[in-house]
């Protein structure tokens, strides 16, 4: 067998990234075919309808529903601002009248004569899209939003949390198998995205973001921290959503694992640069990994033709995900054609991986990552 296919983690030096931009709901783009944008360009923007508060008036003024319409000061449709009176009963010779009063800004939309109860709508919330990316915007979506297209240096990682942010790249550790610790963080790294080695902690996440770091790209965290970190147990949900005020992306897994040395040298080629990155990760049905992406200069574009996606060969680079070489770097030694029977009496296909010690071992196809570089 020539070659196979398994699923991978793309690490490309450069490489031409496309990324639909699209709105929630039908709006408006505000970019054309051909525009030049940056990450901060808002290519599209729409509304969503407000919050709904109902109040039941015919409760507050003490009449039947069916009387209260007359007795309304506003239509509906009308602008209405918070404590505005709505309507007011007539009283007695003038005097004990009730009066119903806004509780917010917004819409009066609509008053039911059976229930009493009125709808108020507070103003539409607006929701703009940005481009995420420096690049060119190569199609529009009619009224949903853009496609953008830019070559750049493309890395996914293993695990994420926290959506989209970006700053200048800046590296903080030595090498791959360092970690990234407390001190080396300071008012320098305000507004950057950092690169660290094999580790950060509980406590360095926590400094980094009360000095104002965007995001923390490193090898391993700490499964047991994560939980802390976050509040409740993640489970398998898609994550991105996380609002601590940082974005953190695992190349490699949980623990202490060194960052691929590729991987390490990649980014750290491209330091200081601009990086969006994305820590949205799902790992089940439609796999989606968080990322690292920095667009490139046309001068630092690569000619080198990539292969075909998940296409794994003799060399190819791997690692292991699954016990007992979980979290194992190393390169593929063969590809026998032949099914190996397993502990578990199972027949699967296998492959030999020669690992950075210069060990060599049989292991599933199943339990290995490609590293697509």
């Amino acid at each position: 067998m020539a070659f196979a296919y398994t699923p991978g983690l793309r690490v490309a030096p450069s490489t031409l990234v496309r990324k639909e931009r699209r709105l929630p709901l039908a709006g408006e783009t505000l970019v054309g075919t051909g525009d030049p944008v940056i990450a901060e360009t808002i290519v599209a923007t729409t509304h969503l309808p407000g919050n709904v508060k109902m109040l039941n008036i015919a409760n507050v003024m003490g009449l039947p529903p069916g009387d209260i319409h007359e007795l309304l000061f506003v239509a509906e449709g009308d602008v209405i601002e918070e404590n505005q009176t709505l309507g007011q009963t007539k009283g007695l010779f003038g005097l004990f009248k009730n009066t119903v009063r806004s509780p917010i800004h917004g819409v009066f939309e609509s008053y039911n004569k059976i229930t009493g109860q009125a709808v108020l709508r507070e103003p539409p919330i607006p929701v703009e899209i940005d481009a995420y990316l420096k690049g060119t915007v190569t199609e529009v979506l009619e009224n949903e939003g853009v496609i953008v297209e830019t070559n750049a240096t493309y890395v996914q990682g293993i695990f994420g949390i926290g959506g989209e942010t970006r700053g200048e790249l800046k590296v903080l550790t030595d090498g791959p198998a360092d970690e990234l610790t407390e001190e080396l963080i300071d008012e320098s790294c305000k507004g950057k995205v950092l690169l660290g080695g094999s580790f950060v902690s509980y406590e360095t996440l926590n400094k980094a973001i009360k000095t104002g770091v965007k995001a923390i790209i490193v090898g391993g965290f700490d499964d047991k921290d994560l939980k802390k970190f976050l509040g409740y147990d993640l489970g398998v949900a898609i994550t991105g959503h996380e609002k601590k005020g940082i974005t953190l992306i695992l190349t490699e897994g949980f623990g202490r694992m060194t960052m691929a040395h590729g991987t390490f040298k990649l980014l750290r080629s491209r330091e200081g640069m601009l990086a969006s990155v994305n820590g949205a990760t799902q790992i089940r049905a439609g796999v989606m990994r968080p990322e690292v992406v920095i667009p490139l200069e046309k001068a630092e574009v690569s000619k080198d033709t990539e292969k075909q996606a998940g296409a794994m060969d003799i060399g190819s680079p791997v690692r292991c995900i699954r016990a007992p070489y979980f979290g194992k770097l190393g390169t593929v030694e063969a590809l026998p054609a032949e099914l190996m029977v397993l502990d578990s009496e199972a027949k699967v296909r296998v492959l030999n991986v020669k690992f950075e010690n210069g060990e060599i071992a049989t292991v599933p196809r199943a339990n290995v990552e490609l590293i697509e570089e």
